[in-house]
């Protein structure tokens, strides 16, 4: 008995009735954009004009029995599927450009750290070439080497005719 009074005391998780297919978002975004990209063409604009042509000419020429869209009541049907038409594309395009977007955002972004690390890379080079300036700056070039050289070489060659020369007391 304490195990149903235990199970009474707990609420109940809430139900839902009506459950909504999930939609997947990629999915969904991929598809609005092939959509709006077959929209965007000039391919979907002839097709389109060549049925709104067909049809208001069926329409209008064929006997009256035969049209399904009469001239009469202005093409009400042609309106109504061009108004769905255009109603389903907006937010189509509205997708595919937020995706578009979301893109470049992470395109930017990714473009951004490249720069900041470019800049880093050039900030340690431009260190290292300083570096190395500073430390060529001590090192002996050969010009100065062989100055250096001929000025001792001279010097010797002084002090051995100094010690060639007969002093006064030699003689």
């Amino acid at each position: 008995m304490a195990r149903n009074q235990s199970a009474l005391e707990t609420p109940v998780s809430s139900r839902k009735l009506l459950r909504l297919p999930t939609l997947n978002q990629e999915a969904v975004g991929r598809v609005s954009e092939r959509v709006a990209r077959g929209m965007g063409t000039g391919g979907f604009l002839i097709a389109l004009s060549g049925i709104v042509v067909v049809w208001i000419a069926w329409n209008s020429l064929m006997p009256v029995v035969a049209q399904f869209d009469p001239r009469a009541l202005n093409f009400t049907l042609l309106t109504l599927l061009l108004s769905l038409q255009a109603s389903y594309a907006a937010p189509l395009i509205l997708l595919a450009q937020n995706r578009q977007d979301d893109r470049d955002r992470v395109k930017f972004e990714q473009d951004r750290q490249r720069a900041e690390r470019n800049l880093a890379d050039t900030e340690y080079l431009a260190r290292e070439v300083a570096s190395i300036r500073l430390a060529l700056e001590d090192v002996a070039t050969r010009e100065f080497v062989k100055d250096e050289l001929r000025d001792l070489m001279q010097e010797l060659l002084a002090e051995l005719r100094d010690e060639k020369k007969p002093t006064k007391k030699q003689k």
